[in-house]
């Protein structure tokens, strides 16, 4: 199997929770996960089994109670989309084939580099990098409706 390019849906649906948090971190916000889920349409359950991975790998935390909820643990110029990926997905595999021939050694070393610059990529984007674009798109699109 190749590389994903994309991500997972289960890493959008979180990705794009976790920019709902984002957005509320400054001031201490918490967002129950039947909050997110209406807004972004998400299954709650689903929705619950990311964040419970997402607290476990230490990017959320959780409080418990009737104003209780979910928050990010760190400011989100601190949260690296890599992290993120990695608790969902796992770390990426190898592009191993196992064909001795050059045109597949040769497709194997192309793997590598997209794989490696796919990295370097989410290594270097974080959460508050994706939190500027999406007020940036919110913004333009409100620019337009007026």
């Amino acid at each position: 199997m190749g590389i994903a390019l994309t991500f997972s849906a289960k890493t959008q649906y979180a990705l794009v929770s976790l920019m709902e948090l984002a957005a509320i971190h400054e001031r201490g916000g918490v967002l129950q996960v039947g909050e997110i889920a209406q807004r972004q349409a998400i299954p709650d359950r689903y929705l619950e089994q990311m964040l419970t991975a997402l607290r476990r790998c230490h990017i959320l935390r959780s409080q418990r109670g009737p104003k209780g909820g979910y928050q990010l643990a760190r400011p989100p110029a601190q949260v690296r989309l890599s992290e993120v990926v990695a608790c969902l997905e796992g770390e990426p595999e190898a592009g191993a084939n196992g064909r001795p021939t050059a045109e597949f050694q040769a497709l194997a070393q192309l793997e590598a580099q997209l794989q490696h610059a796919r990295q370097r990529l989410l290594e270097g984007t974080t959460l508050q990098d994706l939190l500027d674009q999406r007020n940036s798109l919110a913004q333009a699109q409100l620019m337009y409706f007026i």
